[in-house]
């Protein structure tokens, strides 16, 4: 071997030995091969394979095989029963992939009419709840574009009526003349509170307390309206423990069950008379000829 021959075959390149640890550094610091290309104006491959020989590949360049994807989840429906006419639906593959994919696999056996009946009614059935939750959602949608930005006239009659249905209302035998409004609805809650702010009722003059069923997390509970309406969980008055009647089966159980909320608003008889007249007027006013 020549001399010249030796020098090209340990340095393929005059640059390399100065390239190489520009490249190392690089490659280590995540880029790829493209990146470290362009900022090393590299455009011999063979070279630019020399200088990262060695050197690990960065996950991120790794492209993911979505076959290997397409097989595992070929063979998890395979498992569930399912035949190669509907895992070919489902997947939108060939038979023939399939076939190789899953035929260490065991047969499923295979379903009286009458069960593959109920099952394909089962899947019409949940595509019709599909279809039925996506037209639900559309017309919430449209509905609450529909409404926008409320006035303060409009607000002021949407909390009268509100109070008027969910709030404590004076009785003739029983004079009280107290605004305190209860719900469980977190909405709800918040829209009485912005009619206090139109109303100019100062934030002194509420007091909250949570009423709840002993079987649910108290503490949570506390927490959740405490946070809702912007106060320390300790600003709250003694919660009220509503005990369970084992006779009673109890829907609004879980994980989202809040109890409810006693908004009470102190020194409030005139603006309880005022609430009684915006209901009134909204009665009136609601009238229409006959």
């Amino acid at each position: 071997m020549t001399h010249t021959h030796r020098h090209h075959a340990d340095h393929p390149h005059p640059d390399y030995e100065a390239l190489r640890p520009h490249a190392v550094a690089l490659r280590r610091a995540g880029l790829s091969r493209r990146q470290i290309r362009d900022r090393l104006h590299i455009h011999n491959n063979d070279l630019l394979n020399r200088l990262l020989e060695g050197v690990p590949v960065p996950e991120w360049t790794k492209r993911p095989n979505a076959k290997d994807d397409l097989r595992a989840k070929a063979r998890e429906l395979r498992t569930q029963g399912m035949t190669y006419d509907q895992i070919q639906v489902e997947l939108g593959c060939s038979k023939g992939s399939i076939s190789l994919w899953v035929r260490d696999l065991p047969k499923p056996e295979r379903r009286p009419p009458s069960e593959q009946a109920r099952i394909a009614g089962r899947k019409r059935w949940d595509h019709e709840l599909a279809v039925r939750d996506e037209e639900r959602r559309r017309t919430k949608d449209t509905a609450a574009r529909n409404v926008g930005a409320m006035s303060d006239r409009e607000l002021l009659f949407v909390g009268a009526a509100l109070y008027w249905a969910e709030g404590t209302k004076d009785k003739p035998y029983a004079r009280r003349e107290n605004v305190v409004f209860v719900n469980s609805d977190p909405g709800v809650i918040q829209v009485f509170l912005s009619w206090l702010r139109l109303l100019d009722v100062e934030p002194e003059r509420l007091h909250y307390r949570v009423m709840i069923h002993v079987t649910a997390d108290v503490a949570a509970a506390e927490r959740y309206w405490a946070d809702l309406v912007g106060i320390d969980v300790s600003a709250l008055q003694k919660t009220t423990i509503k005990k369970h009647n084992p006779k009673t089966v109890r829907k609004n159980t879980g994980e989202d069950y809040h109890g409810c909320l006693v908004v009470r608003v102190l020194q409030s008889a005139d603006l309880y008379r005022r609430i009684e007249g915006w209901w009134y007027g909204i009665v009136l006013g609601a009238k229409r000829p006959a």
